[in-house]
């Protein structure tokens, strides 16, 4: 046995688990979790959000392809217009009736547990997206990592598991890091 055929049987053993997607997800998901501004957390999340969805149909899982790409267009949706001054009046029903297709999407894809999980961590980062403040959005980002590790768990994807641990590390220390910052602001420079 050769060099080249140590490599091709290296590879081969490994290729399943040397997901391209997956790894930019996971990445994205981390940096997405400890970015400072609203702004750059939905950029970071959409870039997570496609790449996930394209490791998910890799794997099969439909469910969470589907809310995959309903997250990339609320996270788009989302930093155009929420929080902006004449917010337009289309962002909440466009978000009442991309929650209703996650829904329908969800039922049509139905896997059980898995599809529960990515249901209902898709419905919390909604939620997140609305909010025009980091903090909220943090939280509620939280959560919804916290159903989507479950998802990963039991359709298993070890690049989404992973990311979403790192995610929910990420938003732990950004959540902390401006606890830390609102407790050493004078009284005076609140707003």
């Amino acid at each position: 046995m050769n060099a080249v055929d140590v490599l091709y049987s290296w590879y081969a053993s490994a290729a399943a688990h040397l997901d391209l997607f997956g790894s930019l997800g996971l990445s994205l998901g981390f940096i997405a979790g400890i970015m400072p501004r609203r702004d750059r957390i939905l950029l970071a999340s959409a870039a997570c959000a496609a790449c996930f969805g394209a490791h998910y149909l890799t794997l099969g899982a439909l469910t969470g392809t589907a809310m995959c790409a309903i997250s990339v267009m609320q996270s788009l949706v989302s930093l155009r217009c929420v929080g902006m001054p004449g917010r337009s009046g289309w962002v909440p029903p466009l978000f009442a009736a991309s929650t209703l297709v996650a829904a329908c999407l969800t039922v049509a894809t139905w896997n059980g547990w898995p599809s529960a999980c990515a249901a209902v961590g898709t419905l919390l980062a909604t939620a997140a997206r609305l909010n025009a403040a980091p903090q909220p959005m943090r939280l509620l980002f939280l959560g919804a990592s916290l159903c989507w590790g479950g998802h990963n768990l039991l359709v298993g994807s070890v690049f989404g598991l992973t990311c979403d641990v790192l995610t929910i590390f990420g938003l732990v220390i950004a959540l902390l890091r401006a606890v830390q910052t609102r407790a050493i602001e004078p009284d005076g420079l609140r707003a």
